[in-house]
């Protein structure tokens, strides 16, 4: 046998040998087919889902259409991959949150988070007087309504306006296009905001305040309001999964160090008083917001996101929760489904 024929019958051997490998890992590979077919199955599964009703604390939120339903998937390489109504837009409201926390983090740095505003879930609703009372200001954590607040007030800037222009513009810079408030949304809250002012005042008292707290909870308020639709909300989770880099404008908003300290407290306070439940059955850091919003992060894969304005008795959209969970077992994506090796 010459030694052309040897190499040859080695090389359809290696062939032969690896190929089965090769359609395993095709297999398991997260195309876009298969996010789509999951999005397809999940929508229609779950479309016709009565349970739940808006929120109706802030009047304007009542009035959205409860029917609007769309989900998006941004994928850590960019493609974008869609179902339903992905283009009605709701108030973002508390999924905000994550991204003025993840704003301060990249200004201040983790332990200036964890020692000004705290990191633990409190155990309380999400705006109790009383963890605050009972920790004295302290060991509150950004996605509560206390230490949201808190972290708004440590945004850079030397007057309301500033502040104001910092958060929109790093929010915007998270979904990849300009945001807008919704001026009814923000008119309706800031009329009924007592509540919010008051806790700004308690964390004022304990140290734990570090701007004016009226003006501090006014930026707050129009935070919440801040229009976004499924995609920018997939977008914005993207922007997380990919290490802070915005999948689609390929900007770095965030370092991957904010990322790492971002994700853990969406894990343990992204749902409210269900962020437990949530993360026992899906494995993925998330928030929720009352205006129908949800979005999780499936990390260095995807951003997946929902909006449904249907809530259940815990702030949380119900078809959001049952889609993400079920293209997450679907896609086998929860990082604690582990295979032997």
């Amino acid at each position: 046998m010459t030694r052309t024929s040897v190499l040859l019958v080695m090389t359809i051997s290696l062939i032969m040998f690896i190929h089965p490998c090769i359609i395993k890992a095709q297999d398991n590979a997260l195309t876009k087919e298969k996010i789509q077919a999951a999005l397809d199955e999940a929508y229609a599964k779950f479309k016709d889902v009565k349970e739940g009703k808006n929120a109706d604390y802030i009047k304007e939120l009542a009035t959205v259409d409860p029917k609007i339903f769309g989900i998006a998937v941004v994928t850590a390489d960019g493609q974008v991959i869609t179902k339903g109504d992905i283009d009605s837009k709701v108030s973002i409201q508390s999924v905000s949150k994550v991204f003025t926390m993840a704003q301060d983090i990249e200004e201040l740095g983790h332990q200036a988070i964890q020692d000004k505003i705290g990191v633990d879930a409190t155990g309380e609703v999400f705006n109790s007087i009383v963890a605050i009372e009972r920790m004295r200001g302290k060991e509150i954590n950004p996605l509560v309504n206390p230490g949201a607040i808190a972290a708004t007030s440590l945004v850079a800037g030397k007057d309301s306006a500033v502040k104001w222009k910092h958060i929109v513009d790093v929010q915007s810079a998270f979904a990849g296009r300009q945001l807008s408030l919704n001026m009814p949304v923000y008119i309706s809250e800031a009329g009924d905001n007592l509540r919010n002012q008051a806790i700004a005042h308690l964390l004022l008292a304990y140290g734990r305040m570090y701007f004016d707290p009226v003006q501090a909870t006014d930026i707050y308020t129009k935070q919440c309001a801040l229009n976004v639709n499924a995609k920018d909300l997939a977008t914005m989770a993207g922007t997380l999964a990919n290490g802070g880099v915005n999948p689609l404008t390929k900007k770095k908003v965030v370092s991957q160090e904010t990322v790492l300290y971002t994700l853990p407290v969406m894990a343990t306070a992204g749902l409210y008083d269900d962020s437990g439940i949530w993360y026992y059955n899906s494995g993925l850091p998330a928030k929720s917001g009352v205006g129908g919003g949800l979005l999780a992060v499936c990390p260095g894969k995807f951003g997946i996101a929902v909006v449904s304005p249907p809530l259940d008795a815990a702030g949380n959209s119900v078809k959001a929760q049952l889609v993400i969970k079920y293209v997450v077992e679907k896609l086998k994506v929860n990082p604690f489904l582990i295979q032997p090796k």
